[in-house]
């Protein structure tokens, strides 16, 4: 309950600073990005759910349906320890980070998709921040919390970047997750 609180609190703070960012888009509530709409930073105060999880690919990677359309989405700001990449051997609390995003997001869990500046990533993922709609759970913010994420922002996709590391900083201090277990992200497997 207190991590949800933190979140909760954190989110409302870092949403009631978006008005710089609003005042400068006249966007409509929801922005169609070719047949897929996602919610900009300027109509954040609605928060209307946009989407629903399918399934949980990774730590910091769903997919979700939107509109009736299957999409790939990547948590924007975080990175987690990989636990399914093809090409990368499975790092520490990877796993462990999978998990956790699957119990926060249950296929069928309404979700409200918030982009930065940019749409899609070099795979042609969607890039977003993640709010669970039946209690305004800032996902992205609370991985880093609760230690199964680090920051990564690639720019220009920064709006949450001060507020993010001071997340993770507050993991690492307390050895919370992945800090205490395994010292930090990106760490192989033994």
């Amino acid at each position: 309950m207190k991590r949800v609180l933190l979140a909760s609190l954190a989110l409302g703070l870092a949403l009631s600073s978006c008005t710089d960012i609003a005042e400068s888009t006249s966007t409509s509530s929801v922005r169609a990005l070719g047949s897929t709409p996602v919610a900009t930073i300027s109509d954040q105060d609605s928060l209307a759910p946009n989407a629903t999880v399918d399934r949980v690919v990774d730590g910091d990677t769903i997919v979700a349906d939107i509109n009736g359309t299957r999409e790939r989405v990547r948590l924007l700001g975080i990175d987690t320890p990989e636990s399914v990449a093809e090409t990368r051997p499975d790092q520490c609390y990877g796993v462990e980070a999978s998990d956790y995003l699957k119990a926060l997001l249950p296929k069928g869990t309404e979700i409200t998709l918030i982009r930065d500046k940019e749409v899609r990533d070099q795979y042609d993922r969607l890039l977003a921040y993640v709010i669970r709609s039946d209690d305004q759970l800032f996902v992205n913010l609370d991985l880093l919390l609760q230690g199964y994420a680090g920051v990564l922002i690639y720019s220009p996709n920064d709006y949450y970047e001060a507020l993010f590391t001071e997340a993770e900083n507050t993991a690492i201090s307390g050895d919370v997750g992945l800090w205490g277990v395994c010292g930090g992200p990106d760490v192989p497997l033994e």
